[in-house]
């Protein structure tokens, strides 16, 4: 049986990936309600749940911060067949303009702040 974070992470790989964007280790922990962990290491661990109860799902597109990965990895193959460019930085590659390609949830006060603006929107219109 899949972990509560494994079921949070699937949620937002689906959000992730109909954005056509990644997630960053960090982000996407956090969005989920626990901590990266060390080195990234509790994100990973979950991300090997997900792999491993939802085989659909893309997971690859879950980032170190840094944007770094092994060359010639599962994950660098399917990104690259994704449509995603990379960049040689010395032993690893990096996603070409890595922070334009990471997916930002947006705030609870900016989520209040559209719902409103679209509230208002709708009340001109009924006028």
């Amino acid at each position: 049986m899949a972990s509560v974070r494994a079921a949070e992470v699937a949620e937002l790989l689906w959000e992730i990936k109909r954005a056509d964007k990644v997630g960053s280790f960090t982000g996407v922990a956090r969005k989920a309600g626990f901590s990266p962990g060390v080195s990234g290491r509790t994100i990973q661990t979950v991300l090997k749940t997900v792999r491993r109860d939802w085989p659909h799902l893309q997971w690859w597109r879950v980032f170190p911060d840094d944007g770094l990965i092994e060359k010639d990895t599962e994950q660098s193959k399917l990104a690259e067949e994704a449509g995603f460019t990379f960049v040689e930085s010395g032993d690893q590659i990096i996603l070409e303009s890595f922070q334009d390609h990471v997916f930002v949830w947006p705030t609870e006060e900016e989520e209040a702040a559209a719902a409103a603006e679209a509230e208002a929107e709708a009340a001109d219109k009924a006028k």
